[in-house]
């Protein structure tokens, strides 16, 4: 039998949290059920982005006693690129996985997304198939990643899906912004990752609310693909022929 390429030794699991107090407890409980069978060690990483609910307490509770389960907390919002950064720096694992703590992600996904990565991916990102969303979000999206894609010459088919496996060591080099969070294939592309896509579950959101309307990601984003056009003009890489 063949070896995977890509062994993942052990797998760091980041879930931005901003006022999501009613969705963590059913969501460590559902990551603990998926991270039993990796067989594999793993740890979760919870990153409080300036919660104003109960969220951060809630968090203090189920890390209490469970050494598997960490946590930071920004003493002000700072976004889900800074929350995302923040883990990627903390993270103990060679492999990383993001998601969002709003339930609708499905840890259920990591097991077979974790296994394209082992086949030789350097990254693995979620692909919503079925979008459970309100139809004005679902279009916005869509619109949001047409043109996305053209600006950066990509074809990425959704890469607001938060559900992503990575290569620890090229996740960390990634340049940071705010906005970063919604060009993670291209920034990793440009080290010359290995990119797949795979369709996962997506579930309708049962509390709370969200963060984001199509018109804030709209103004947010524009100014970011001027940015990451210009990276992917201005990058460079190397290969170290000798050195003493």
């Amino acid at each position: 039998m063949k070896e995977p390429i890509n062994p993942a030794g052990y797998v760091s699991i980041i879930v931005p949290v901003r006022n999501e107090e009613e969705n963590l407890v059913p969501l460590l409980a559902e990551i603990e059920a998926a991270a039993a069978g990796l067989d594999k060690p793993w740890e979760v990483i919870f990153v409080d982005d300036g919660s104003t609910d109960n969220s951060l307490d809630v968090i203090r509770g189920l890390a209490r006693g469970k050494p598997h389960v960490r946590y930071l907390s920004f003493a002000c919002n700072c976004g889900q690129s800074a929350a995302f950064k923040a883990g990627f720096d903390v993270a103990r694992g060679d492999v990383l996985v993001t998601m969002d703590a709003d339930l609708q992600n499905d840890p259920a996904d990591i097991s077979a997304m974790l296994a394209l990565y082992e086949a030789g991916d350097d990254m693995v990102i979620g692909w919503r198939a079925c979008r459970r969303d309100s139809l004005a979000k679902r279009w916005g999206s869509l619109m949001a990643n047409r043109v996305r894609n053209s600006f950066t010459r990509e074809s990425v088919r959704d890469t607001g899906c938060s559900l992503k496996v990575m290569r620890a060591s090229m996740a960390r080099r990634m340049p940071m912004f705010t906005g970063m969070h919604r060009f993670l294939p291209t920034l990793m592309k440009l080290q010359g990752a290995k990119v797949a896509e795979v369709p996962v579950n997506h579930r309708p959101r049962r509390y709370g609310v969200s963060k984001y309307g199509n018109w804030e990601r709209l103004r947010a984003g524009l100014l970011d693909l001027v940015a990451v056009r210009w990276m992917q003009s201005r990058w460079f890489t190397y290969d170290i022929k000798e050195s003493k």
